[in-house]
């Protein structure tokens, strides 16, 4: 389970105060989906960045499975997003002098994961690009690269997926079919799946969908 309990994010910009969130609380069930919408600036993105460990809030408790991430070390959150979190983003993010099947492997090592290889070619057949398991990013398209993304998230086969705005860099058609594999990982690994997106088609297919504006929460409506 993922719980905010009144977080806040405030920095200094020109000198005065700016809130990026303000006192959000949200309870996101393990095993459910929850797509953040909102207008550039509303705190989406921060809120990802806060879940994920790569940012401290300015006052409240993040907690996953019971536990107040807010009070780790770095080194912990580091086993934390290593052993517990996927991100898939935008822009891909694929190391660019590694190849497809080289990039799936690199979270694995890291974690000092058995029989990688095996995983890797297996995430790679998951995601329809066994072919391209030699190709190196700049070889392979958009979509193509966000699945590898997509596998690269998987590899360490994490409780909790976050994604931002995974569609965002894509035409429609390749967005429909990157949505189609995410949600269907989310149901077939019985992941928790975050993600931060401005597709309506996409929000809706969430079991939660939040809107933010100005770094509040206006809405919370549930898939029925």
């Amino acid at each position: 389970m993922i719980e905010f309990r009144a977080v806040s994010k405030i920095v200094s910009s020109g000198g005065r105060p700016l809130t990026i969130l303000d006192s959000l609380n949200l309870v996101v069930p393990s095993g459910q989906s929850l797509a953040v919408v909102g207008p550039s600036g509303s705190g989406k993105s921060t809120l990802l960045g806060l879940l994920a460990g790569l940012d401290i809030p300015t006052t409240g408790e993040i907690l996953i499975n019971g536990e107040d991430i807010t009070k780790l070390s770095e080194d912990d959150l580091a086993r934390l997003r290593s052993s517990t979190i996927g991100f898939v983003f935008q822009f891909f993010h694929l190391v660019p002098s590694l190849t497809a099947i080289e990039n799936i492997l690199v979270p694995m090592e890291i974690a000092n994961f058995s029989n990688v290889a095996d995983r890797a070619h297996s995430l790679l057949n998951q995601v329809g690009l066994t072919g391209r398991a030699a190709h190196y990013p700049s070889q392979l398209s958009g979509g193509e690269q966000q699945r590898i993304a997509i596998a690269r998230a998987l590899a360490n086969s994490p409780s909790i997926v976050l994604a931002d705005e995974p569609t965002g860099n894509l035409d429609s058609a390749t967005g429909r079919y990157i949505m189609d594999l995410l949600f269907e990982f989310h149901r077939a690994h019985e992941t928790t799946l975050v993600l931060v997106t401005h597709d309506d088609d996409l929000a809706s297919r969430a079991d939660i969908k939040l809107l933010l504006r100005d770094g509040k929460s206006v809405e919370e409506t549930k898939r029925k």
